[in-house]
């Protein structure tokens, strides 16, 4: 969350679209890992795991999307 509210509120300073409303999978990693990390609270499980279970997640979609090249649909 942090690192996303820092990179939009820089873009916004420097008068640009932030990154994570662009085509990038930014915003929408982060959201999977977050609900990975809310699950585990709402199931009561240990909150190291899911912490780690929510990170690899978002770091694994976003290293398997870069190396294939995903990118989200744009309005044309």
């Amino acid at each position: 969350m942090t690192g996303i509210g820092g990179g939009v509120l820089r873009d916004i300073l420097v008068n640009e679209i932030p990154t994570v409303l662009r085509a990038e999978l930014y915003a929408i990693v982060a959201l999977a890992g977050a609900l990975v990390v809310v699950a585990g609270d709402v199931f009561h499980f240990p909150p190291a795991a899911t912490t780690v279970a929510g990170a690899v997640l978002c770091f694994s979609i976003r290293m398997i999307a870069i190396r294939r090249g995903w990118h989200l649909p744009t309005a044309t």
